[in-house]
């Protein structure tokens, strides 16, 4: 079955397990929250959601990404999407500590994209061995930056596959013990319009009290990697040294782990998806 429709196949999975309204269904029951509101990502921190957006819980995007064949972390800790479904959000949690800053004016992104080409040749050999095109890193979207005030690390991959356009845009907000992930899943030609309301989105969103980056506290518990490696997929190139960079392949597993639902061709499907899902009446679990 070719890509485009299995995922359109797993879309109708997916809405078969989700229950009608009044049904009495054995499948899984999304926690949805629609604005205006606030969602709290389980007990880490909290965001607004402004009316027009609808809001899944850690608890249901885990079981939304597996319904789709999408791998997941079992860290998901919710699932943003405005009204016009033309792009979403995941957020996910990574306890590794608080992860110093003294690299912020030291990120070499040629370095940096070098080895991200690097890593994703080594796990194509994978992609092709599981009958999955490989992909193609074209080059940065957005290099990779830092800001000191807000310390929120973001940086954008454009790569291709099978000669389609992919986008994987990534954000992580460093908090006192650990990083908050923010993938933003986008049709490539529609980042400029999404990248505004995204960015102001993300000034809804803080971390609970005590989980700040600036309550650090001698004692707590520090990341063994800064933010280059942060760039680099975190947790698979901790126990490596900058600059030796070859066990990069678990991150790029992860990097496009949602790479079947950026891909233009198939933007249509999801937003039918999101529309048919989250315009449902009386199945949610959470308050309105």
């Amino acid at each position: 079955m070719s890509q485009s429709k299995y995922f359109i196949a797993s879309l109708f999975f997916v809405l078969a397990l989700s229950p009608a309204p009044g049904a009495d269904n054995a499948g899984p029951k999304l926690n949805v929250l629609r604005g205006p509101a606030k969602a709290v990502l389980e007990g880490v921190a909290q965001i607004d959601i402004p009316a027009g957006y609808t809001f899944i819980d850690g608890k249901s995007t885990r079981e939304l990404m597996k319904a789709l064949g999408e791998p997941s972390s079992g860290h998901e800790l919710g699932l943003l999407s405005p009204t016009n479904r033309d792009w979403s959000l995941i957020f996910e949690f990574s306890n590794i500590g608080y992860v110093k800053d003294d690299e912020k004016d030291k990120l070499d992104a040629d370095k940096l994209l070098e080895s991200i080409k690097r890593g994703t040749a080594e796990a194509n050999k994978e992609r092709v061995r599981a009958g999955h095109r490989p992909l193609e890193v074209v080059g940065w979207e957005v290099p990779p930056k830092y800001d000191s005030v807000t310390h929120n690390l973001e940086w954008s991959v454009r790569a291709t596959s099978d000669d389609r356009p992919i986008l994987n845009y990534n954000t992580r907000l460093l908090g006192r013990k650990g990083v908050m992930e923010v993938v933003l899943i986008v049709e490539p030609d529609k980042l400029p319009a999404t990248l505004p309301v995204f960015r102001n989105l993300l000034t809804g969103y803080s971390f609970l009290t005590g989980q700040n980056y600036a309550e650090y506290r001698p004692g707590d518990k520090v990341a063994k990697y800064g933010l280059a490696a942060l760039v680099l997929g975190g947790t698979a190139v901790g126990a490596a040294k900058l600059g030796l960079l070859g066990p990069v392949l678990l991150f790029f597993k992860k990097a496009w782990k949602l790479v079947v639902i950026a891909i233009a061709a198939l933007a249509a499907s999801l937003k039918k998806f999101f529309g048919k899902l989250f315009g449902r009446k009386g199945e949610s679990g959470m308050g309105q």
